[in-house]
């Protein structure tokens, strides 16, 4: 039975979806106008988790992720100028061609971190249709109103507005006020009020500007993920994932107008990832601390090593992201593949220790119990590492057969239906190495039996930078495996 925290009722619920077998899930995607920070991905490893843990609890997962290229303001309660026009202007490009760059930038990030891709990535530019009738719905009902930059959702005649934060409309409205929404025009009747049809104004790029009865114009962020979530999940989702930022405007908002048009509830489950700080402070480019993935990969961290790190916090605490923590994982994890290469390894015949088979099972018991008490991955991890250790101590001994061995593989591998982590990959021995890395290793094996550790040193560090080789001196001697 799955646990998760949502976000609604603010507390643990066990997971029951609608349809049997089926669940739907929603995520809040880019806005395309750069790459995605390490923290936009932490959110979308923490999906993949909670899909891999559905899909391994034998739920069939329709995930729907969009793709914002249009209507996003630079600032969230609907101020400034679109993000993606912005970005085509700095880089001299159409909005089109800087939407499609770093949609494959996003694109390349899923993949290098080894995340289970969408069933769906809708964009909102090619679904302006569904957000005009959805407008259109919420006109009907009498939900809108106009002013002269757009047309505008009435918050004060959604009874239950703001119910995903906790507060009344009133406390809302009092929290919101400080800030960037005071700087609105007075015409707005109130401060949650909220474009879901933006007028034309400036000089706007045509390319990003469509017609509608209300005049030309371009959609409001937050009704493009209510149109497309409705055209690919229906009226009421299982699942609505996104960061903790997105609770008090975007997510609130998506709740009113999408409730507000079809009169039925919109998620049943909001599952929210905290946020990432590096070494003690928010990411912020004036003091040069935002990094992609490709800056990380860049620095020498392999994306396996960046997603154990970005997984390696409980999903609803903030992550602190340090280069001394993740280097520390780098070492970690190179020592879990070294692990799993040994075990593959182990010939030895013998029956099988039933002492040592109901380890197996406490620890397997233990790892998915953790998953499914709100997707506690440090707990998980707590749990194989335990059986890495326990499965070490009788390879030190001797006492580990193949029969065991492959038990604890299985675990292993079953373990990474979760973690994602691409542990099959260190199962088989590798290949054995070319002629000047075998060279290289017997020279470091002489240097180290004449004491001359510097020369040593020196060697295993050529061996790591230039061949990806990390050496593993044991008690049967050196071993080696290529790095993560």
């Amino acid at each position: 039975m799955l646990l998760l925290y949502n976000t609604l009722a603010r507390k643990k619920q066990t997971f029951k979806p609608q349809r049997k077998g089926l669940v739907s899930i929603y995520a809040c995607g880019p806005t395309v106008y750069s790459a995605p920070h390490i923290g936009n991905m932490r959110t979308y490893l923490e999906q993949d988790i909670l899909k891999r843990a559905l899909i391994h609890g034998g739920y069939k997962v329709n995930h729907v992720v969009n793709i914002t290229d249009v209507g996003h303001l630079v600032g969230d309660a609907n101020l400034g100028e679109d993000k993606v026009k912005l970005a085509a202007e700095r880089e001299h490009k159409s909005a089109r061609q800087v939407a499609d760059f770093y949609t494959a930038e996003f694109e390349r990030d899923l993949s290098q971190l080894n995340i289970l891709p969408p069933n769906t990535m809708p964009k909102a530019t090619a679904h302006i249709n569904e957000m005009l009738a959805l407008t259109k719905q919420l006109d009907k009902k009498k939900y809108l109103y106009r002013v002269h930059t757009g047309i505008y959702f009435d918050t004060s005649k959604f009874k239950q507005y703001g119910k995903l934060t906790g507060m009344t409309f009133a406390k809302l409205n009092k929290y919101l006020k400080a800030g960037a929404r005071v700087e609105r025009a007075s015409e707005i009747k109130n401060i949650t009020d909220f474009a879901v049809w933006r007028l034309r104004e400036r000089q706007e790029v045509d390319e990003m500007i469509w017609d509608s009865q209300w005049g030309e114009g371009f959609p409001g962020w937050h009704i493009e993920c209510s149109a497309m979530s409705m055209k690919y999940l229906g009226e009421t989702i299982d699942i609505h994932c996104g960061g903790i930022d997105h609770i008090p405007i975007h997510h609130t908002n998506e709740i009113a107008q999408s409730e507000a048009a079809t009169g039925k509830k919109f998620v049943n489950y909001w599952v929210h990832t905290n946020f990432l700080t590096v070494e003690g402070r928010k990411m912020a480019k004036s003091i040069g601390n935002v990094y992609t993935i490709s800056d990380l990969v860049k620095k020498g961290f392999s994306p396996m090593v960046i997603r154990y790190a970005l997984i390696s916090a409980h999903y609803r605490k903030k992550l602190n992201f340090t280069f001394d923590s993740i280097s520390n994982v780098a070492k970690t994890l190179n020592g879990v593949y070294s692990f799993l290469q040994r075990l593959s390894e182990i010939k030895a015949s013998g029956p099988s220790d039933p002492k040592f088979a109901k380890v197996i099972k406490d620890a397997k018991k233990k790892f998915f119990d953790e998953v499914e008490n709100d997707l506690n991955i440090p707990g998980a991890l707590s749990a194989m590492h335990s059986l890495i250790s326990e499965t070490n101590r009788k390879i030190e001994k001797g006492k580990l057969n193949a029969k065991d061995a492959r038990d604890v593989l299985a675990a292993m591998i079953e373990f990474d239906q979760i973690l994602g982590l691409e542990f099959e990959k260190h199962l088989v021995p590798k290949a054995e190495p070319d002629s000047d890395i075998k060279k290289l290793i017997a020279q470091r094996e002489s240097a180290r039996s004449e004491r001359d550790f510097k020369k040593s040193d020196e060697i295993r560090n050529m061996l790591k930078e230039k061949y990806g080789i990390i050496l593993e001196d044991t008690k049967d001697g050196v071993r080696w495996h290529r790095e993560s």
